[in-house]
């Protein structure tokens, strides 16, 4: 078992040899025999945005990593069964919530705020309503009229309330928090530089 601090700091290094070119492909396309069961070393809650593969932006192989990808990295019960289960059955103590500049789950949202539509699907609905809350503060700032910095501040604020339903919506969860060494973070991936930041609940 890996411990979260050291799962962080591979998934640092991943995101470095990424970043500078220096990715390890043909090792990670290699196909190994994972029947026998698997032991990802970090959960990656994150977007479904196509540009945002967690595998390859944090240069790591087949059964490194147990990812959830879901329109705007929201958490809602399927996710967290998902993280429960990877938590307790493979003991991966490091969970990061990876959220994205430019997310359209995120401009879709706040367009929404500020243009309501009665018309669009129940089901994207969902996701919206979902991501609001997170939102809904900005309203009453000066950043309501600067869309730019409203979006990358939005982003942030709906990984924090993420990271926050995580590590207070599953008593699963909070024991592995309490007593396993579980660690859940935040983090942003830049779709320019391809870098990853963490910036929520680091461990000291």
């Amino acid at each position: 078992m890996i411990d979260a601090v050291t799962a962080l700091q591979k998934l640092q290094k991943g995101n470095q040899r990424f970043v500078s070119g220096n990715g390890r492909e043909k090792e990670m396309l290699t196909h190994n025999d994972l029947t026998s069961g698997q032991e990802p070393f970090a959960i990656i809650l994150g977007c479904s945005d196509s540009r945002v593969p967690a595998e390859i932006v944090f240069d790591q192989g087949l059964g490194d990593l147990f990812v959830i990808r879901v329109a705007g990295n929201i958490v809602a019960p399927s996710q967290v069964g998902s993280v429960e289960f990877a938590a307790a059955q493979f003991k991966t103590r490091l969970v990061v919530v990876m959220g994205h500049s430019s997310c359209g789950a995120i401009c879709a949202t706040i367009d929404d705020m500020k243009n309501p539509n009665d018309k669009k699907s129940l089901n994207i609905k969902a996701i919206v309503d979902r991501i609001q809350p997170s939102i809904e503060p900005f309203r009453a700032t000066e950043l309501w009229n600067d869309s730019e910095i409203l979006i990358h501040e939005s982003m942030r604020a709906n990984v924090r309330a993420s990271v926050n339903q995580l590590r207070h919506g599953s008593a699963i969860l909070e024991d592995l928090i309490e007593n396993e060494g579980l660690v859940v973070v935040g983090a942003e991936y830049s779709l320019k530089t391809g870098e990853v930041i963490f910036f929520d609940h680091l461990p000291e």
